[in-house]
């Protein structure tokens, strides 16, 4: 089955400026779409989206969706809100408003102009779950008013409020829920788990492990996202969702350390350090619907898809020790 339309489509990316925005922006270029690029820049980054700048088929627009936007489109996608903990627990009420107006928002808008619409939502709306692997059909075991649940209980709310409007307007939406996505692109300091050890193996630092390093996560490569991301837009009306979007390989964050340190050819000492409040302790996806639904599976090996995460590290850490970002 063909997933994609053949016509060229106008698609806004709100959080397109972001590690998944930029990469999916792109894609969708290369698909011979106009792209609306949306961000405030406040994780989003002009340089993860300047080698688009030239294209004719790609605007720029600095604006916060948490205030109304109108222009006209046929598809959007929903990526904008911080999405590791240091960052959205920097303003934790402003990442819930994020979430919950930027969703009220954007459903507008697509309401206005009868775009179809796709909401990035997040496993962190499964907690840490008493179910394993997490399926759609689990309802998750969420702390409602810990450090994490501006971003877990924001991301439920948007999620309820994009069936409402397909239930009360008839609204053609999309939900995926990503799992733990890593690549090119992925800020340095975000806190991310792959992020951080990339980053303190090239340094030569001792890499951080929350806890025993036994808490497990499902790691996939920001290309595979990107492509169940499209061909979640892409499937028939009728089908909303939400699917799980990961990679169902579990590995413990241990594993990870000792993966990193091999790629990255350092020496560091693993360092344990305690556990964040509400951090889950097993994370794995059941993707039989992406399967059956979508024809999708992540086809990048995590040895694969760490090496060139290691080597974007590489030339981002040379090109800041020559002034270069």
């Amino acid at each position: 089955m063909n997933y994609l339309r053949d016509s060229v489509k106008r698609v806004m990316v709100t959080g397109g400026a972001g590690f998944l925005g930029s990469h999916l922006c792109e894609r969708l270029l290369t698909e011979g779409h106009e792209v609306l690029c949306v961000d405030n820049f406040f994780t989003g980054s002009k340089r993860n989206v300047a080698h688009l700048v030239k294209n004719p088929n790609f605007e720029l627009l600095r604006h916060d969706v948490t205030f109304p936007l109108y222009v006209e489109v046929d598809e959007i996608y929903n990526l904008a809100c911080p999405a590791s903990p240091i960052h959205y627990q920097f303003d934790p009420v402003q990442t819930t408003k994020t979430s919950v107006h930027g969703a009220i928002n954007m459903l507008g808008l697509a309401k206005r102009v009868k775009a179809k619409i796709l909401q990035a939502s997040t496993s962190e709306v499964y907690g840490d779950p008493a179910v394993h692997p997490q399926q759609e059909e689990y309802w998750g075991n969420v702390n409602p008013i810990g450090p994490r649940a501006c971003y877990d209980e924001g991301k439920r709310c948007a999620e309820t409020l994009f069936f409402d409007y397909r239930r009360q307007h008839n609204l053609c939406i999309k939900v995926a829920r990503i799992f733990n996505t890593y690549g090119p692109r992925m800020h340095p300091n975000d806190g991310r788990v792959v992020s951080n050890f990339i980053v303190q193996a090239l340094r030569g630092d001792p890499i951080t492990i929350s806890g025993d390093g036994g808490q497990t996560r499902s790691f996939c490569f920001v290309d595979d996202l990107i492509d169940g991301l499209i061909r979640l837009m892409g499937t028939p009306d009728a089908f909303c969702g939400p699917v799980n979007l990961g990679n169902p390989v579990e590995t413990t964050i241990g594993e990870l350390a000792e993966k990193i340190i091999k790629i990255t050819g350092g020496e560091s000492k693993l360092l344990s350090v305690p556990m964040p409040v509400d951090d889950p302790k097993r994370r794995k996806p059941d993707i039989t619907q992406a399967r059956k639904a979508l024809n999708w599976v992540p086809k990048v090996n995590l040895d694969e898809g760490l090496a060139a995460t290691v080597e974007y590290f590489r030339r981002t850490q040379v090109a800041m020790t020559k002034g270069g970002a």
